[in-house]
């Protein structure tokens, strides 16, 4: 559970996008491992790569799931932490 401490940053700003682009410059170089490692007969590698493209796909469906859903509420600086939960 991710509780405010009232020291967030005003300006912070997601790592979405950043993701969103490694994610595509990794998927680029999975592709083409796996291309390339089946055309020189490394069977064992190019599995590898292809499976390495598929984690890359799933979380590139995610990152843009993210994106679209937009940004979420977040109170502001007038709103006090949040106290810890107790047992």
């Amino acid at each position: 559970m991710i509780m405010r401490t009232g020291s967030e940053p005003r300006t912070a700003r997601s790592p979405l996008r950043l993701r969103l682009w490694l994610s595509l410059w990794g998927l680029l170089w999975a592709v083409g491992g796996t291309v390339a490692l089946a055309a020189a007969g490394r069977t064992g590698w190019a599995v590898a790569c292809g499976c390495l493209a598929v984690v890359v796909t799933a979380d590139l469906v995610t990152v843009v799931r993210h994106l679209r859903q937009g940004a979420h509420y977040q109170p502001g600086r007038d709103i006090p932490p949040y106290d810890p939960p107790h047992p």
